[in-house]
This record gives C-alpha cells, structure tokens and sequence, in this order.
C-alpha cells in the first residue's frame, strides 16, 4: 500500500524573521496532527532553510537518532559531546542523542543553507552519545542505523534514469528534487511516499530537457 503526502500539505515552520524556514512532514512542536505522528521509527523529516548568519541555538536532545542530508550549503554542528565539524552537501550526518545531548546548528557560511533532517526512534534508550559524518555520501552504500532497524539510500537519477526500491516492511520515499513516479505515482519535490509491504518496486525520474532526479529512501524492518 502506498500513502502520497504532497509538499504544500506539509506544516510550515521556523523563524521566518530570523532566516529560518522550516517544513513538517509528520507532526512536531506546535503543530499535532493525530494521524500523522510517525511512520514505523521515523518521527519526523524537516526540511530547514537556514539563511546566511542564521541558525539555532543550543538546545537538548535525548532518546532519538537524528539524520541530516546536506542538500546545497554547509551545516555547522557543534555538541556537548565535544564535536563540532562543517557538514557540506552531499554529506550524511548522524547524530545519536541517546541518554541526553546538546547542540547547535548554524548557516556560518554566506550562501542560503537547505537540509533535511530525520529522527528516528531507536529500539533501545540510553547509552553515550555519538556523533558521525559520512562525506560525499555515495548513492551505492546505504547508511545502517541499526539502532532504529533502517537503512538510508540516498538516489540520484538522470532524466528516464530507474532504480529498484528495496523490498521492505516498510518505505519511506521523500523526493530532494525533480519528480519520480513510483507505483503509479509521480512525486514532485517535497513529495513523500510512505509505503507498506513494498514489493518488487521502482523509481523513474521524469524524461526531460534538464531532469533528473534525487530523493532519500528509509527502509524500515517495522
């Protein structure tokens, strides 16, 4: 069964006013939907536009793991673990809060900053934090979380281009850019599928004069 959640339904949030726009596809803050609160262990997937200079502050995590996809600008991270790195596009990040952390996360560069951002639930609380960047993250390796039963893949397709979906309990298929068609189905930017009992499927980006394609794929064991 496939579930198609558009961009213009997701929850507009952020700061505006401090250069920070943010959108929602599952419930979070403020905003509460009943029968939107999670897919399997994903709890959230924010897509941040952070201009120039803006950024927030320090702020607590605890019980969650927290994947960033760098989509174009750099990310600053700094915890109170003792981290603190430059996260580019085309870099993965992740950040396990468990027992408890802090952080900050900034645009310190002087171009518009957009990433996505993805929590998880793990399967078992506490622990050490732990933080990790995988740069230039590559569309053959998927990332395992074991700590939350997933795999991230990361795709990109040139315009007609194709690719297998892994067969899963679960998938969760959000498009970064251009406009894919998956059972049926044609996902434009910021479109999400959530899929259950995914079976022998494919992506195809659009055919066209400048198309193409990249979208991230969770694959859920539950």
């Amino acid at each position: 069964m496939i579930s198609v959640h558009r961009s213009e339904d997701r929850y507009w949030g952020g700061e505006p006013d401090a250069g920070i726009e943010t959108r929602h596809a599952l419930s979070f803050g403020p905003f509460y939907d009943p029968d939107n609160l999670r897919f399997g262990p994903v709890l959230a997937c924010n897509e941040e536009r952070l201009a120039p200079g803006a950024g927030f502050d320090e702020h607590p995590h605890s019980h969650t793991e927290i994947v960033t996809w760098v989509v174009e600008g750099e990310l600053t991270h700094r915890d109170s673990a003792g981290h603190s790195t430059v996260v580019r596009a085309g870099d993965l990040a992740h950040l396990s809060a468990a027992a408890g952390v802090r952080h900050v996360e900034r645009n310190d560069g002087d171009a518009p900053l957009t990433f996505l951002q993805m929590w998880l639930a793990p399967l078992e609380s506490g622990g050490a934090p732990s933080y990790r960047v995988v740069p230039g993250f590559a569309d053959a390796t998927p990332y395992a979380l074991p700590e939350a039963g997933a795999k991230l893949h990361v795709r990109r397709l040139t315009g007609g281009g194709r690719t297998a979906l892994p067969d899963a309990a679960r998938l969760y298929v959000h498009v970064v850019r251009g406009r894919v068609e998956v059972d049926g189905e044609e996902l434009g930017p910021g479109d999400a599928a959530r899929i259950t009992g995914a079976e022998g499927l494919e992506a195809v980006a659009a055919v066209g004069e400048g198309e193409g394609a990249e979208m991230v794929v969770w694959e859920l064991a539950d």
